[in-house]
């Protein structure tokens, strides 16, 4: 009896011995076309909602229980998932190579600067859209028309959409006349503040669609010193 007692208790010892208490995990991920540092791989217990930081060489360790879901996450690839398997030593071990997907990039449309010779063309050629209005003599003529054109919503609607379409034209002139002046260093602008200096420049219509190169520079290199105190 005292024999059968004593296999029944080194049997359970052996079987409690195959149970892990913890199981050590380590490994690493390769990318074997970029070799690359793997500054933000993380390694994460699913079952316990706990991770840990690998290393820049895509090693990593860290402690588990059997059967825990882990998943290796590195930024800009995807995700490796894998069960915790220990070995007789309490150990799982795991090598995988991971592949960055290809990047797909929007479509750029690069345009090229315009010349100052065409851009004058452009300064030259700025011209309010004209909406037919009674004047003069006219009046006389067609007082109707006259109170017509004076007092309609519809006609004060055209004339604003042509004051709105000559202020856009004017701005994109003055715009690519700025982007001219960034490319030779004459002034120094980031992109969101174009919009910004455009409309403390105010530029006068008349003096935009005649003044020479020298004048244009001269004018703008002054606004733009008072621009910078304001910034």
């Amino acid at each position: 009896m005292r024999i059968f007692f004593l296999f029944l208790v080194l049997n359970f010892q052996c079987i409690a011995q195959d149970k892990c208490e913890s199981v050590f995990v380590n490994g690493r991920v390769i990318d074997s076309l970029r070799p690359q540092s793997f500054y933000n791989l993380m390694v994460v217990n699913k079952t316990l909602g706990k991770g840990v930081f690998g290393q820049p060489n895509g090693t990593f360790y860290t402690y588990a229980q059997e059967r825990d879901s882990l998943v290796l996450s590195v930024k800009g690839y995807p995700k490796v998932s894998f069960i915790v398997e220990p070995d007789s030593n309490c150990q799982c071990h795991v090598e995988t190579y991971i592949e960055r997907p290809p990047q797909v990039f929007d479509e750029v449309i690069i345009k090229p600067l315009k010349s100052l010779d065409k851009i004058k063309e452009e300064r030259a050629s700025l011209a309010l859209r004209e909406t037919r209005m009674v004047t003069g003599v006219e009046v006389l003529q067609s007082p109707i028309t006259a109170l017509y054109q004076a007092f309609s919503r519809k006609e004060r609607n055209k004339r604003w959409i042509a004051a709105q379409e000559f202020k856009d034209n004017k701005a994109r002139v003055v715009r690519e006349l700025l982007s001219l002046y960034v490319v030779y260093d004459i002034i120094e602008l980031e992109a969101d503040e174009f919009d910004l200096f455009i409309q403390f420049l105010n530029i006068n219509d008349d003096f935009l669609k005649t003044a020479t190169e020298m004048e244009l520079v001269l004018f703008i290199k002054d606004k733009y010193e008072h621009f910078l105190l304001l910034r």
